[in-house]
């Protein structure tokens, strides 16, 4: 069979799902990011797309399929495994000229769906003539590829803040890593994983921020004026951080600086290291029965410091699971302020060291032990501290390398 490729513009038309299970789940998303108005025709949904209906961004008529359903749709999607049902909407849709796409039978559908994949502002589709497996084998190697090509003129202006993870150079998020594969210019950090940095293309101007010669607070403030400077030249610079740009990563500071400059500036969340290297040692932050909140404090500062923002007090009463990052040093005064303000000695306690790394290191003990086993095994940063019953309750679980 020839098919002929074509790329539908959706925005405020009329699509029309007939079935509200797994594979309608699947595809009303595509749908409703395309701009249709999503009809849904199902006795019941999924609680996905009941989320979708409840978020006004589809409708739900709860009913079996009736022929009149496919009236002033422009296109309809079968998503029923009812053979019987499927052949009764592509004849409704076949009488009104309207193209259909049939899960259970595509030899029956006029319409087929094919493997995709997005780049910015490039979609590419493959289609398979019935192999699917090879379809979408064809559209991962191209997607591999498209992640290595600069985007689209439109988003290579201003600054991207990105996060890069807490360290496996594979927790970037796709979009931070392609913006990356479009910078002119990147400044990173010393904890940005150097894989990525192996990745640059030759020409682009790598900026080691760690080794801009002045003090914490004049540093930031030439980092802030290089972003500045080289977006104003028209590159496209990325700000490139270890876990999360606005955990403790003064990139509401960069973002600030920009703004005033006049330069338009993109936010790319990063996978932090206060929940990741937990969850990497076996820990996760909550546990049901056992905490239903969690704390993520800096201890860059210890906490009899006058420029301290830190109510430890309050941290103390909490009984949920506290995240202490850049605490190693001030690790001993920490435990001694928590123990001091009420919290249990006996309070169970992690340190996970490079967390997500081949160097990752894992020490587990109690809030009275913790700083003097620290010091003993030889941890070092950078390091997590987590403290609370969370340590205790999971600790059974290893998560496989």
């Amino acid at each position: 069979m020839s098919l002929y490729p074509l790329a539908l513009r959706l925005e405020g038309r009329r699509v029309l799902v007939v079935g509200g299970g797994s594979v309608a789940t699947r595809r009303v998303p595509a749908l409703i990011a395309a701009g249709a108005r999503v009809d849904i025709v199902s006795p019941e949904l999924t609680p996905a797309l009941q989320a979708h209906v409840d978020a006004s961004r589809a409708t739900w008529t709860p009913r079996r399929f009736e022929p009149a359903d496919v009236r002033g749709a422009w296109l309809v999607h079968v998503a029923v495994d009812d053979p019987e049902a499927a052949a009764q909407v592509s004849a409704a849709a076949e009488d009104q000229h309207i193209f259909c796409v049939r899960a259970d039978d595509r030899d029956a559908a006029t319409a087929w769906t094919p493997a995709v994949t997005r780049h910015g502002q490039v979609t590419v589709a493959v289609t398979d003539g019935g192999d699917r497996r090879r379809a979408m084998a064809v559209r991962d190697l191209v997607a591999h590829a498209l992640e290595a090509t600069p985007p689209a003129a439109p988003e290579l202006k201003g600054v991207a803040l990105v996060g890069a993870g807490p360290g496996d150079p594979e927790l970037i998020t796709v979009k931070g890593r392609r913006l990356l594969a479009a910078a002119d210019v990147v400044v990173a950090d010393r904890l940005v994983p150097g894989m990525l940095l192996g990745e640059l293309r030759p020409e682009v101007e790598l900026i080691d921020a760690a080794k801009i010669p002045y003090g914490p607070s004049a540093a930031q403030g030439e980092i802030n004026r290089i972003l500045v400077d080289r977006a104003l030249q028209g590159k496209f610079v990325v700000r490139l951080k270890g876990g999360d740009n606005f955990v403790f990563g003064r990139g509401g500071e960069e973002a600030l600086a920009c703004a005033e400059a006049g330069v338009p500036v993109l936010v790319v969340p990063g996978v932090t290291s206060s929940i990741a290297a937990p969850a990497l040692a076996g820990i996760p932050v909550t546990h049901r029965g056992v905490a239903h909140e969690f704390t993520v404090v800096s201890g860059h500062i210890p906490p009899d410091h006058a420029d301290s923002l830190i109510d430890w007090p309050a941290l103390a009463r909490l009984r949920g699971t506290l995240v202490v990052l850049m605490g190693l040093k001030n690790l001993p005064k920490i435990a001694d302020r928590l123990i001091a303000e009420g919290r249990d000695p006996g309070t169970p306690v992690a340190v996970i060291q490079e967390g997500s790394t081949a160097h990752q290191r894992s020490l587990r003990s109690t809030l009275g032990a913790v700083a003097g086993e620290v010091a003993e095994a030889g941890i070092r940063p950078p390091a997590v501290v987590v403290i609370g019953e969370v340590v205790a309750a999971t600790s059974a679980f290893t998560p496989a390398g």
